[in-house]
């Protein structure tokens, strides 16, 4: 590739698959310059702008807005280096969606034929020991210790169960979002308290119930509070509400929840 190599705002716009429009948003923000404006008032992108829109576009598929974009690529020095970072996370979820495709398609084909099913098969890819580095780093051994101990007691009805009710709490956020309810609204509210007895019933967790076993007895408030804040940061949490504005509706409306109950 010539380093000198520019293209037009309209070929970078099919080639991305985005608009002229967008791009040029894109510069009015200050997200993405292009490398060179023609004397008839066209903008041009050199290869470091394509490099830079590439990890827009990628930062943008995980559900953050472009303010959060803009705070990601300013703390990134390196362009190779970023990319390798999320080209690694790619690959993880690659690996890791392939492995629920294949358990899905395995009980699909079981219940087609009226096979029985292997519960041990049922939940590959679906592991959540693939946060226990973050979960002991924010909230110590003893946190992740419990809770897995929680969840590999759980037989696997009881754990089919727990994931239909996640799902469905996602679910229903999502609709709430999409429809334009307030965060304050009776509809949110109802969904904020779902979410918070969800928690409360996580063991290990400072939400955990007081009077459990393994309650966790901490400051239930400040860590509704921090998980709202925490969705909307953190875009693999976000995802689960429809992205970055399905997680600031969540997040308003357990701020209100918690202001008010907790």
């Amino acid at each position: 590739m010539n380093d000198d190599e520019e293209w037009s705002i309209q070929q970078i716009a099919r080639l991305a698959g985005t608009t002229s429009r967008t791009l040029r948003h894109y510069d009015d923000i200050g997200l993405l310059a292009p490398s060179s404006i023609g004397h008839n008032g066209y903008r041009y992108y050199d290869q470091a702008a394509l490099v830079r829109l590439q990890r827009i576009l990628l930062l943008r598929e995980l559900g953050l807005g472009l303010p959060q974009i803009a705070e990601v690529l300013g703390r990134e020095a390196s362009e190779a280096h970023a990319l390798e970072s999320h080209l690694a996370w790619l690959r993880q979820e690659q690996g890791r969606l392939a492995r629920q495709i294949a358990s899905v398609e395995n009980t699909i084909t079981a219940l087609r034929g009226g096979e029985r099913l292997m519960a041990e098969n049922m939940f590959d890819g679906f592991d959540h020991t693939q946060y226990k580095d973050e979960v002991e780093q924010r909230w110590g051994k003893k946190a992740y210790a419990d809770s897995d101990r929680w969840w590999r007691s759980m037989s696997a009805d009881d754990k089919a169960a727990w994931q239909q009710r996640v799902a469905d709490l996602g679910r229903d956020w999502i609709a709430a979002a999409e429809s334009g309810a307030a965060p304050e609204g009776d509809e949110a509210q109802a969904l904020a308290r779902r979410h918070v007895e969800w928690l409360t019933g996580i063991p290990g967790t400072p939400a955990a119930s007081a009077g459990s076993a393994t309650g966790g007895g901490g400051d239930v408030k400040a860590y509704v509070l921090g998980l709202g804040e925490m969705y909307v940061a953190d875009p693999r949490f976000g995802a689960n509400y429809g992205g970055t504005k399905g997680a600031e509706f969540v997040r308003d409306a357990l701020r209100v929840y918690a202001e008010a109950n907790l």
